[in-house]
């Protein structure tokens, strides 16, 4: 594709994605029992929401976080996240099944999904000391057309849904999910990346004996990842998943 062409489009879709709807985890189901998140386009407006799995957040534009907020707490459970009241109860070996509420086409990039011990209860943990450990990450699905297909395509494409297999060698206990999106249609440019972190509480039954360890929220990234400046509208053979390595057990 001739230079010109590339930067036509990135700027077509660049000046979409301003206007574009983002999402948010509206419900998952879990142990085959469905569970609401917080459903921020509703309880962010009354005095007293439901009880939730879901963090709240003041985020109400359903906007992202950047590179200018990767020590911050805001990039642990999104802006001003705080504690959900309750857990939703998940055996370990078993899916979580994810629904977002919708998500544009053109902010493609990687769907990543950490687990935090809370160590106690999560309705009280103190997100800052939460140490999280990656459990599955989907980028680059297939390169061959830019600016190619994505884990957010998949998304997508299976209805806003994304299911992941909570690990069934870590022992049982509370935990933190944190599940984001990152899009990538700014990211050639620094703090262009645009982190969309959504927090949920597990409660885990079962499993084995493992106790991974983890990152803090706010040590996940750098402005200066692989995986974080990126520019996707060049041909890329092999997307550097941003983050800690991914947990084995």
């Amino acid at each position: 594709m001739a230079l010109s062409k590339i930067a036509a489009l990135t700027t077509l879709l660049a000046s979409a994605s301003m206007v574009a709807g983002h999402g948010y985890v509206s419900s998952i189901v879990a142990n085959g029992k469905t569970y609401k998140g917080y459903l921020v386009n509703e309880y962010a407006y009354m005095d007293s929401p439901p009880d939730s799995i879901g963090w709240s957040t003041t985020a109400t534009d359903l906007g992202f976080e950047d590179g200018t907020e990767y020590s911050s707490g805001n990039i642990i459970c999104h802006k001003d996240g705080k504690n959900g009241a309750i857990s939703a109860e998940v055996k370990a070996g078993s899916d979580v099944e994810i629904q977002w509420t919708e998500w544009p086409e053109s902010h493609h990039g990687p769907v990543i999904t950490y687990l935090a011990s809370c160590d106690g209860d999560c309705s009280t943990v103190d997100k800052t000391k939460l140490e999280f450990f990656k459990i599955e990450a989907v980028g680059l699905i297939d390169g061959s057309n830019v600016p190619g297909s994505w884990a957010t395509d998949k998304l997508i494409n299976a209805g806003n849904k994304w299911t992941v297999t909570i690990p069934d060698s870590i022992a049982a206990g509370n935990y933190v999910m944190r599940h984001e999106i990152i899009a990538l249609h700014s990211a050639g440019q620094k703090d262009g990346a645009q982190n969309y972190p959504q927090c949920l509480n597990l409660k885990v039954t079962g499993g084995g004996s493992a106790d991974p360890e983890g990152t803090l929220g706010t040590k996940l990234y750098t402005e200066e990842d692989k995986g974080i400046l990126v520019n996707i509208y060049s041909t890329i053979s092999n997307y550097v998943m941003p983050g800690p390595a991914l947990f084995s057990g």
